[in-house]
């Protein structure tokens, strides 16, 4: 917000598409630490595959000899979140497949349309409807194969795309959150949830506090408080429970 017309780490020309050898020996122990974070955090309901890109970068923070690299291009900034936000996306269709347990919204979402056809997920989606199981397995493989020959060819475009000034930028992305949290509940009361988080949020950016634990808490304080009233009323009012 301080420099708004400078976006200095984008202005070196981008000179080639693949990693050097110093890349992937930089890259080797970021890549297998986010794996094994996204793979963890994945399988937990409430956000776990968002979350797991956030303690990754904190955790490659924090382990890394040259911390102050990281926001500036560090390439262990970038290989371990997005492992660990790939392993998560992959490890989240455990639960959902095998106990019928979204891990998170758009779990959800796949969980009604497969109801809505008839589909009853759970342990017994690999026996009853294997070309269903087998098939989102091969989806997999064949989405990161597609994320590869589509992203490569367009990697100018992304970047050009990342040159914009933020003075232009930052209305754009306000315009489109203030639209899309609007159009769920058509209250204006919601706007301004967003601008006052908004500022929270910035707060606790010049604080340099982590947004990992807010987000996790974010994310999980409505579950937390509604099993906490089914408990309450199960128990009759017992904290003990």
């Amino acid at each position: 917000l301080e420099n708004e017309h400078e976006r200095s780490v984008l202005i070196r020309r981008v000179s080639g598409l693949m990693p050097t050898g110093e890349d992937f020996r930089r890259m080797a122990a970021p890549i297998m630490r986010g794996t094994i974070i996204g793979s963890a955090l994945g399988i937990l309901p409430g956000g776990g595959a968002i979350l797991a890109a956030f303690a990754s970068y904190t955790v490659e923070k924090r382990v890394s000899k040259k911390p102050g690299e990281f926001g500036k291009g560090a390439i262990e900034g970038v290989a371990g979140p997005e492992s660990a936000n790939n392993a998560g996306a992959q490890t989240s269709f455990i639960p959902m497949l095998t106990l019928g347990i979204p891990a998170n919204p758009v779990m959800a979402l796949m969980i009604g349309a497969m109801i809505i056809q008839g589909i009853v997920p759970g342990p017994n989606v690999a026996t009853e409807q294997p070309e269903l199981f087998w098939g989102i397995i091969a989806s997999m493989w064949i989405g990161n194969l597609m994320l590869i020959i589509l992203n490569l060819p367009l990697i100018g475009l992304w970047v050009k795309l990342l040159t914009i000034p933020y003075y232009v930028l930052f209305p754009i992305i306000m315009a489109f959150c203030s639209i899309g949290v609007y159009s769920v509940n058509t209250n204006v009361y919601d706007l301004y949830a967003v601008a006052f988080f908004g500022l929270l949020g910035y707060l606790l950016t010049k604080l340099r506090c982590e947004p990992a634990p807010l987000l996790l808490g974010f994310v999980l304080g409505p579950l937390l408080e509604e099993n906490l009233r089914r408990a309450m009323i199960l128990s009759r009012g017992d904290p003990s429970t």
